[in-house]
This record gives structure tokens, C-alpha cells and sequence, in this order.
């Protein structure tokens, strides 16, 4: 009686196996077959990422860190604050400038002036020259009377030298009158001559304040976009150097896929071709694309250290085309940049 129980015990653990080996192969071949049929209907990779514009804020100016208005992984939105510098030396530069500024100003204020007195001077050089010019005039006609009448011997030499000498001096007043004319002139062509450098001077100045007010800018550390905060790795009281950068900010409103696609798989590809996204951190949700773009060369011509086949060692490999993925949808707070994603193309 034992030994029937027995066989029928193996007899049914066999059905059972076979069953369930039968059963695995089915299971195996339904999934195998549909793998089969998706291949044919679909292009898909695993290689891809969610990538962002991820940007460093850098220093503009260098110094001591007053204060830090930001904390880690913190939402900030464009132009916010996120560190003030010391700016006492800035401030000083600035007013220095100013004050050089203000100098040149008052100089020329001051050269205006002299041009204006030099002008002014003029004219009484020009009144001078009338005067000299009437007295010559009038030393002319004595001169001439007195020739006249040292002809008829009605004066004597010493009066005539009396009337030349007079003369010679009216002469000597209306020449010298004259020059001082002339200097006058001259100095103001002088003046205004400086006009043009004191302006150059004045204008360089003002390029100096402009750019120690644009430092002084610099010291106040603003976000250039909107968008979300990455790591704090500085402290206040920290000495900072111009370019140095202070903290990365991700823009996340502005997210896309980059699929490396194989190269035999780019028969498939087009730009504008919606495509479907998952992210392997978020199953059972599916994100709509498209191709927003293609890579005119492999990934590996891109690299630092392309390879060099002309060498002799070379071994076939299947390369890999970068493609651009943008998505489709807008709500993707969840979707972090760098996480892994499957691409669907349908062929």
C-alpha cells in the first residue's frame, strides 16, 4: 500500500514539475515573442540622463564674505541676493574717484575763467592799439609840419629832434601795442588747447568712477536665473577671490533627455519625432518628448582622447550618438537632473 502512495506521490510531484516547466517556457516565449514584436515596432536606450544648464555663480570681485543669504538645495529666483561682500574698500575707491573727478571739474572751471580774461584782455589791448594808433598819427603830422618848416628855417634842429623823438615812441607804443595783441591771441590759443586734454583727462576720470561703482556692484552677489541651489561651501569671513566660484545653481525650468542611441539604431531618428520617457525613479509614469535634436558626431569624437584607429589596435565597436530629448510636459519638479531614463522611439 506504501509503495502505490509512493508512486503516485512521484507520479503527481512529476506533473507538477512538468507543469510548471511548461508553464516557464510559455511565460518565456510570450515575453521573448513580445521583445521580439516591440524590437520591430520600437527603437528604445537606457543610456540616457535628464541633463539642466547647471551654472557656478562666481565672484566678480574679491573679498572678505559679510553675509550669506542662502542656504543649500534653497529655491531662489532671479536676482535674488545670495552674498554680500565687505565693501569698505570699494566704497573708498569710489569716493576717491569721485573726488578725482571733482578736480577736474574745478580745473576746468578755473581754465574757462583765464580763457574769459584772456578774451577780455583783448579788448583792451585792442583799445590800447587805438589810443597808440591816434598818438602816432598825430606825431606824423607834427613831424611833417616840423620838416616843412625846417625847409624855411622857421625852427631850429633841436625841436625837430624834440618832435622825431616823440614820434619814435609813438612808433615804438603802437608796434608794441600791437604784439601784445598778438600775445593775447597766443595765450589763448594756449588756453584752449588745454581745453582738449583737460577734457580727455575729465573723461578719463569719469571711466574710473564708473568702473570702481561697477566693482563696488560686484560686491553685492546676485542669482543669475532662477532655479535651485546645489552644495554651501562657503562660510562668512571667508577671503574670496575674483572668478571664484561661491555655489552652482541648476535651472530647472529648463530640463531635457540626452539619449545615446547605437548607431545602428539612428535609422529611426528625425528631429521633431515625439518619443516616450520614463524615469527609472519614477515607475509607472510615463513623459511625453521629442527629438529636439541630433549630435552631428559619435560621443567618442567628442571625448578628450578620441581614438585613433590608425594605430593597428583596433577592435569594432558599436558607437553611441548623443540626441537631444526635450520634454513635452511641464510638471517635472519630480524629475531630478542626472537621473536615468528609457527612451521609446517608434520606427
Amino acid at each position: 500500500m506504501s509503495q502505490t502512495a509512493n508512486k503516485t506521490g512521484k507520479k503527481i510531484s512529476q506533473i507538477i514539475m512538468t507543469t510548471i516547466a511548461v508553464t516557464i517556457i510559455i511565460i518565456a516565449l510570450i515575453y521573448f515573442y513580445k521583445m521580439f514584436r516591440r524590437a520591430k515596432q520600437f527603437e528604445e536606450t537606457n543610456d540616457a540622463q535628464v541633463e539642466a544648464y547647471i551654472n557656478p555663480v562666481s565672484a566678480r570681485a574679491a573679498g572678505y564674505i559679510q553675509t550669506i543669504l542662502f542656504e543649500e538645495n534653497e529655491w531662489v529666483d532671479k536676482g535674488d541676493t545670495l552674498v554680500i561682500l565687505d565693501d569698505r574698500e570699494y566704497k573708498n575707491k569710489v569716493q576717491e574717484a569721485e573726488a578725482a573727478l571733482q578736480d577736474s571739474y574745478a580745473q576746468q572751471e578755473v581754465l574757462a575763467a583765464s580763457i574769459a580774461a584772456a578774451q577780455s584782455g583783448t579788448l583792451i589791448n585792442k583799445d590800447q592799439i587805438s589810443s597808440s594808433k591816434a598818438r602816432l598819427w598825430q606825431q606824423q603830422q607834427d613831424i611833417k609840419r616840423y620838416e616843412n618848416l625846417m625847409k624855411e628855417e622857421a625852427a631850429t634842429g633841436a625841436e625837430y629832434e624834440q618832435v622825431k623823438a616823440r614820434y619814435d615812441v609813438a612808433v615804438s607804443d603802437f608796434s608794441a601795442a600791437n604784439n601784445t595783441l598778438k600775445t593775447s591771441y597766443s595765450k589763448i590759443e594756449e588756453l584752449k588747447s588745454r581745453e582738449a586734454l583737460l577734457a580727455a583727462d575729465q573723461k578719463r576720470k569719469q571711466t574710473i568712477l564708473e568702473f570702481a561703482r561697477i566693482n563696488l556692484g560686484y560686491t553685492v552677489i546676485t542669482a543669475p536665473y532662477s532655479g535651485r541651489l546645489g552644495r554651501k561651501v562657503i562660510q562668512e569671513g571667508q577671503q574670496i577671490q575674483a572668478g571664484q566660484p561661491l555655489v552652482s545653481i541648476v535651472n530647472e525650468k529648463n530640463k531635457w533627455v540626452i539619449a545615446n542611441f547605437k548607431e545602428t539604431q539612428m535609422s529611426a531618428m528625425m528631429e521633431g519625432k515625439t518619443v516616450d520617457i520614463t524615469i527609472d525613479a519614477i515607475p509607472g509614469k510615463v513623459f511625453k518628448g521629442y527629438i529636439a535634436s541630433i549630435s552631428p558626431s559619435t560621443g567618442a569624437k567628442f571625448s578628450l582622447l578620441p581614438p585613433d584607429n590608425s594605430t593597428g589596435n583596433f577592435v569594432k565597436i558599436t558607437q553611441r550618438i548623443p540626441v537631444k530629448i526635450a520634454f513635452t510636459d511641464t510638471a517635472l519638479a519630480e524629475v531630478k537632473v542626472g537621473m536615468n531614463a528609457l527612451i521609446t522611439v517608434k520606427k
